[in-house]
């Protein structure tokens, strides 16, 4: 199961927010791949999955961004039906915890 770089990015819940943080990363040919955003009392949590982590990194620091970095499975699943339930039962059986989860598209559709 490959592994990949998350980024947890904290900003104020406020118009315009996201689309400035994605902008800036569109306009150094980051790509987002996988994306979830919750908001909670005036506060967003984006979580995001990206084909250049390098470059975001940088992007978010120019941004004077807050984020975190984690390393998280990423599972790429067949469009049929159970094929989330076999996929979470398997990391269940493997000892895996799903603490969260989130889609997104592969690069190459």
């Amino acid at each position: 199961m490959p592994i990949t770089r998350e980024f947890a990015i904290r900003m104020e819940d406020r118009p315009g927010m996201l689309g400035k943080l994605c902008r800036a990363l569109g306009d150094r040919r980051v790509n987002i791949l996988a994306f979830q955003s919750l908001s909670q009392e005036g506060k967003s949590l984006v979580r995001m999955i990206v084909d250049n982590p390098a470059t975001a990194k940088t992007v978010l620091d120019t941004e004077q961004a807050t984020y975190t970095e984690t390393d998280v499975a990423q599972v790429t699943l067949l469009h049929q039906p159970g094929e989330l339930g076999r996929a979470a039962s398997r990391l269940g059986e493997a000892g895996i915890n799903i603490n969260y989860a989130y889609c997104g598209i592969s690069p190459q559709t």
